[in-house]
């Protein structure tokens, strides 16, 4: 015996079946429950009015150069005069969104006032707000835009909904939990990010022995697949947190998304690393992830500044108050002024001897005799070798 649902898994085949059947849930679902409608919705020009009435229809028909075109489904939020619609593209499993298609949507759109075109799929956009599908017509200042949903960033929103923010109303609670259990189920179609293509293995080994070529198109893909990567992370544990996580680019890379890709194809081709950051609210600083291919490394670190008025032992007592949880083998490494070479300790010796990330701990000699020392900046990364998690602190004293 096994309890109604909503949303039945069982008796999807096809990949026709799972899109239609996604599509459904997932407008059905933002019909019903307004804060899952205003979360995803309101970004792209609908009223974040409570109050709204939200409409969705599936199968819509236009005619368009003579022929019958039918997108997926058509979104309308009306609030007191305003409204605001939207056609709707969905792929789901491994399907791919096509640039013709979304196009012939946009000129749909505009010959029918409608506000915007939206399509979802399994693929994340490298860079926030960018859309995964090149070739669009559309341009910045188009009065209709095209914008692109992941079923991940669908899916962790309801999730952020339900367990941090809460929905007032107990049906709407419970018709969201249903969608979340359709959407984590693998026969929906809406696939999870753990997979980085087929060019991975050829990629990975080449790094190892130093011949990637930036003019090599599978050293692009991965360095494609490693910014979505990283927007899933930030997707995944923004749901965990209740909080926005985002990645973080520069100036440049926002507003020209080829700055980001070059930059990671020439740092991966000629060093084998990819370089990503996120910033997690509420927390000391930013989170920085490097993906060492070569050395078969992962480091993750936060760097926070020390207290600037306090001696060099005074900024090793504060670091080691701060690692007062972190495992005993944590190894710190200790930067004297201008020095190159650091002094290496664990954290389980520096706790017994703080003058072990001193130079004079390992020389005898007193560097800071003189006082003079430079401003600290302690950082923490984790690196994962193989199955092995190893600590690794760095600071400047």
């Amino acid at each position: 015996m096994q309890k109604a649902r909503l949303i039945p898994v069982t008796g999807i085949g096809s990949d026709v079946e799972a899109e239609q059947r996604a599509t459904s849930a997932l407008l059905a679902v933002i019909s019903i429950v307004r804060d899952l409608s205003i979360d995803l919705l309101s970004p792209l020009g609908a009223s974040k009015a409570q109050k709204a009435n939200v409409d969705a229809f599936t199968e819509v028909v236009f005619n368009h150069e003579g022929r019958k075109v039918r997108p997926d489904g058509l979104i309308r939020v009306n609030y007191g005069k305003s409204t605001w619609s939207t056609l709707v593209e969905v792929k789901t499993r491994d399907a791919t969104l096509d640039a013709d298609q979304l196009n012939t949507y946009w000129d749909i759109a505009r010959s029918n006032k409608i506000d915007h075109v939206l399509s979802v799929s399994n693929e994340i956009a490298p860079v926030p707000g960018e859309h995964p599908t090149s070739g669009l017509r559309v341009r910045a200042n188009s009065p209709v835009q095209i914008s692109h949903l992941s079923w991940t960033a669908i899916l962790t929103t309801a999730i952020r909904i339900k367990q941090h923010q809460g929905v007032a109303d107990a049906e709407q609670a419970w018709i969201l939990n249903e969608l979340i259990r359709y959407l984590e189920h693998p026969s929906s179609g809406a696939l999870a990010f753990d997979d980085m293509g087929p060019n991975w293995v050829h990629i990975r080994d080449d790094a190892r022995t130093g011949t990637l070529s930036k003019r090599d198109e599978a050293v692009g893909d991965i360095a494609s697949r490693f910014d979505q990567l990283i927007r899933y992370a930030a997707l995944i544990l923004g749901s965990e947190i209740g909080e926005d996580v985002t990645p973080i680019l520069s100036k440049a890379e926002r507003d020209n998304p080829s700055v980001r890709h070059s930059a990671l194809i020439e740092s991966l081709a000629q060093d084998g690393i990819l370089v990503g950051t996120l910033r997690i609210p509420n927390t000391a600083g930013d989170f920085g992830i490097v993906a060492d291919l070569r050395a078969q490394q992962l480091a993750a670190s936060l760097q926070v500044n020390a207290p600037q008025d306090r001696g060099s032992r005074g900024r090793i007592s504060w670091l080691l108050n701060q690692l007062k949880d972190a495992p005993a083998t944590t190894a710190i490494e200790s930067y004297a002024k201008n020095a190159r070479t650091p002094v290496i300790a664990s954290l389980g010796d520096a706790r017994d001897n703080r003058d072990a990330l001193h130079c004079w701990g390992r020389t005898g000699r007193n560097p800071f005799a003189s006082g003079s020392c430079s401003g600290c900046q302690w950082g923490h990364s984790a690196r994962v070798v193989g199955n092995v998690p190893v600590s690794l602190t760095r600071c400047s004293t």
